[in-house]
């Protein structure tokens, strides 16, 4: 054995960016594991002050930004345990370099033979754990990357859907619009690559279609879009098996991109998790968190009215009812179309009439709305003082009414008021 291949040095094909990928895994990993949690946050923060068209953007830009930091993460936490596995082999074949001693493993002799078939040399498996650790290091930052770019171009193009359907004041055709944008975006290049697969072989370089064919490619290829354009995958693919590759990359994409919205559903509902189908979520009577100050989440709960607590100590009870784009901002379009001096008004005595309020089943004598913020959250609201002076102890119960929602399977089940019990 030559110096170079001794047990007691790095072999002479270790990859030679192995000490790089340890240096940025070990750098990124703690901020790639702390980036979906953060977008979480954002996307939190950033939806119930958004109507129905923008917020389909801002989710399409949230989930595939998120299955790139989760992909990123996943690939630093996964290729840190492949590098330390390589770490492990290098250093345990310096100790033992005579390799693994069968007959001290205490195996029968048919079970000490098949063992020993399969088993490859000490040298093959570390030059494998090697090969594998900076494979899995390229596949995620390719996946990522391809994830970056679908984010900036998807943005883009519901972006674009968005200001049109707006301008011609048809937002609810922005997915239409998306959609023709999109077509009009990928089709050209579709149409030539059938057009190459079917007539390619045998096309005349000087042809009229060979040369419509190279002409799309071409323009598609100065954008950027093109195999050779990311050099990982097309090494990867070439070398490792079209299919096999392709495929992985597809399932690892979908994956990911499904872990993303099951983490969101879940977020956004967290009693769909756990064994609770018999538990009555949805009882008439219900005091849910979301309805109180004190209790409350601000950057995860839903947009709904709440009082300061459950219990009420002083005379006044503060009722803020949050301004909903998505619903009372379509409701007002349509409902109230009051201009000049008077639109403030008429529009906060709309917004009044589509929250009205009723206390123990009765409305709400002289309720008067102000315009107001949440202190929490700095989003507009509505805020009314009710007095309770008068009302004797015990459990009482606030409804608050809200209009539909613009997508009324969205409203399956919604009694069209919330619901808030407190005790004086």
């Amino acid at each position: 054995m030559s110096d170079q291949e001794s047990p007691h040095v790095l072999p002479s094909r270790t990859t030679p960016t192995w000490e790089v990928e340890l240096l940025i895994s070990g750098v990124a990993v703690f901020a790639m594991l702390q980036l979906p949690g953060w977008l979480d946050d954002a996307m939190f923060a950033l939806a119930p002050r958004l109507g129905e068209t923008w917020v389909d953007v801002a989710r399409l830009a949230y989930v595939y930004s998120k299955s790139a930091a989760v992909i990123l993460a996943v690939t630093f936490v996964l290729h840190l345990l492949l590098r330390a596995r390589w770490i492990a082999l290098v250093g345990m074949h310096s100790i033992y370099p005579q390799g693994v001693r069968w007959d001290t493993l205490g195996m029968s002799r048919v079970q000490r033979e098949v063992e020993r078939k399969h088993e490859a040399p000490t040298e093959e498996v570390i030059e494998q754990a090697d090969n594998l650790a900076t494979t899995v290091f390229a596949l995620g930052i390719m996946l990522a990357m391809v994830m970056v770019i679908v984010t900036v171009v998807a943005t883009l193009l519901t972006g674009s859907a968005a200001v049109l359907a707006v301008a011609f004041g048809h937002e609810t055709a922005a997915m239409v619009i998306f959609m023709a944008l999109f077509g009009v975006l990928v089709s050209p290049y579709l149409l030539a690559m059938a057009l190459d697969r079917r007539y390619g072989t045998g096309l005349d370089p000087d042809g009229r279609l060979h040369a419509f064919i190279s002409t799309i490619f071409e323009a598609y290829a100065r954008l950027g879009i093109r195999s050779g354009n990311s050099r990982i995958r097309a090494l990867l693919v070439s070398n490792g098996g079209y299919r096999r590759v392709r495929v992985m990359i597809m399932a690892t994409m979908a994956v990911t991109l499904g872990f993303v919205l099951l983490s969101f559903a879940l977020q956004r509902n967290g009693k769909v998790l756990g064994s609770y189908g018999l538990f009555p979520f949805d009882a008439p009577d219900a005091v849910a968190a979301a309805h109180y100050d004190d209790s409350r989440n601000p950057a995860r709960d839903p947009l709904v009215p709440f009082v300061q607590s459950k219990v009420i100590a002083g005379d006044y009870l503060e009722l803020v009812v949050p301004y909903s784009p998505r619903r009372d901002g379509t409701k007002l379009q349509h409902d109230c179309r009051a201009a000049g001096a008077t639109r403030d008004a008429a529009l906060l005595a709309c917004l009044a009439r589509l929250h009205a309020v009723t206390l123990d089943g009765k409305p709400v004598a002289g309720l008067h709305y102000d315009i107001t913020s949440d202190a929490r959250t700095n989003r507009p609201a509505l805020l009314a003082m009710i007095d309770v002076r008068a009302l004797p102890r015990g459990r009482h119960e606030l409804r608050i009414a809200h209009p539909p929602h613009a997508d009324p399977e969205q409203d399956d089940g919604d009694p069209g008021y919330d619901s808030i019990p407190f005790w004086k």
